[in-house]
């Protein structure tokens, strides 16, 4: 079939659908992923065919979004309910004409559809008459075992799980109101509410697959038939790839680092970040590895100012002391079985890949779902209790960080963990759902 992946977000919202499409084209499939334009390398260096959507996660507030949200800026990446609901707003209007663009120019047979892309995909399927199958990162429908994964605290036993789950999809049906609106009208669909529409598909017993692990969250008991978590998807990495000579060379010079990295976190705050990661690594006495990423880390603690690094791997100058290197984008399944502890933003996707390394992890949460995948890497003993981010201090990273490294009960059940990621085949198990739906 001729297979659309339709997926937009951060670099951990799209690189995943990478590994999901190489196995599909493995099996014969001819495979495109639509994400933002940012990515079109990401994902053509894969074999893969790209569309390039609108919408940017990189890009500033729209000004009709409001005043507020364009002074808080950053901020809504630290935890702000209301500035992150403004601009997934703004993100969301740009992103229903890409979609459906993208689903006539590739002439498809079946859309994938993300977390972030299904309650516009849904519209698009409609239309164009195309079967979909949701395959998500995050478990979004509501249950009693845990509360919603975005915005969600401790939990609220189980009557109020499941309320505060169903409160969150009205959040989120609300945010895209206006864009599906727009979206019926261009393909020239009667109006319906997001709220109904929902409850049409749920009704249906629309399938979806999860792509986490049952061994990190195990499939809710009360999740009605039709939603599977059937193990990680992960990002693809040429057989080939190697480390860079930098990064080989900089493991070779003395015990194992420890690395730290915000991913497509923490933007314009890159000066703070590198001195307090810097401090902190030295004060535990440990080497360490900066990955840049959209804060822009560099190990001579000011901050690279570039918001990433090199596709290469490494940066230059004043990325390499003694004992802290920075680097770019290395795959973090070729870079993390050698560090002594992980330190991330616990996104679904680096929170997996530390498990899979066998690593201790030190997870120090931003924003929307980092906080559960933060608890989950805790609860499991694969890691320290979280940091949150704005609570982080030089102290309290590097006590983190010599905690994670000294107690041998993290490693040791990073380790089990990674053994049992590595007996599932999530992205076998998409190829499976595809044909079923095919034959």
């Amino acid at each position: 079939m001729r297979i659309l992946i339709m997926a937009a977000g951060s670099r951990g919202d799209v690189a995943p659908y990478t590994g999901v499409g190489v196995r599909l084209r493995e099996a014969g499939h001819q495979v495109t992923v639509a994400a933002p334009e940012s990515f079109a390398a990401l994902v053509t260096e894969c074999g893969l065919g790209f569309h390039g959507l609108p919408a940017d996660p990189r890009g500033p507030v729209r000004p009709e979004a409001g005043s507020a949200a364009r002074r808080e800026g950053p901020a809504a990446e630290r935890g702000g309910t209301a500035a992150l609901i403004r601009k997934a707003a703004a993100f969301i209007r740009d992103l229903g004409d890409g979609l459906a663009d993208a689903a006539d120019a590739q002439g498809s047979e079946l859309l994938l559809l993300s977390t972030t892309t299904a309650p516009l995909g849904w519209h698009v399927a409609e239309a164009r008459s195309i079967p979909s199958l949701g395959a998500y990162l995050q478990p979004v429908a509501p249950t009693a075992e845990f509360p919603p994964v975005v915005g969600g605290g401790r939990s609220l036993g189980r009557w109020g799980n499941r309320a505060a789950g169903r409160l969150a999809l009205r959040v989120v049906d609300r945010i895209h109101a206006g864009a599906v609106q727009d979206l019926r009208g261009r393909l020239d669909l009667p109006p319906v509410a997001p709220r109904a529409m929902r409850r049409r598909l749920e009704k249906a017993g629309w399938p979806v697959v999860h792509g986490f692990s049952p061994t990190l969250v195990p499939r809710p008991a009360d999740w009605r038939t039709g939603l599977d978590v059937v193990g990680n998807w992960w990002p693809h990495v040429p057989a080939d790839r190697r480390l860079p000579e930098t990064v080989e060379d900089f493991l070779r010079a003395g015990p194992p680092p420890v690395f730290i990295g915000f991913g497509s976190m923490a933007g314009g705050e890159g000066e703070r970040l590198s001195e307090l990661a810097v401090r902190a690594l030295r004060r535990a006495k440990v080497r360490g590895v900066l990955q840049a990423g959209w804060a822009g880390l560099s190990s001579a603690g000011t901050g690279t100012g570039t918001g990433g690094a090199p596709a290469g791997g490494t940066l230059t100058g004043d990325a390499l002391t003694d004992d802290v290197l920075t680097i770019g984008d290395v795959p973090h399944s070729e870079l993390f079985p050698h560090m002594a502890a992980v330190v991330h933003h616990a996104g679904a996707g680096t929170a997996a890949a530390a498990l899979r390394a066998g690593v201790p992890a030190v997870p120090v949460p931003v924003t929307a779902d980092q906080p559960f995948w933060a608890r989950r890497v805790a609860a499991l003993g694969a890691g320290t209790d979280p940091v949150p981010f704005g609570e982080l201090s030089v102290e309290r990273l590097a006590e983190a960080i010599r905690k994670a490294v000294d107690e041998p009960s993290y490693r040791a059940r990073a380790v089990r963990a990674a053994a049992a990621l590595d007996a599932q085949d999530g992205a076998g198990e998409v190829v499976k759902k595809v044909g079923e739906l095919g034959s």
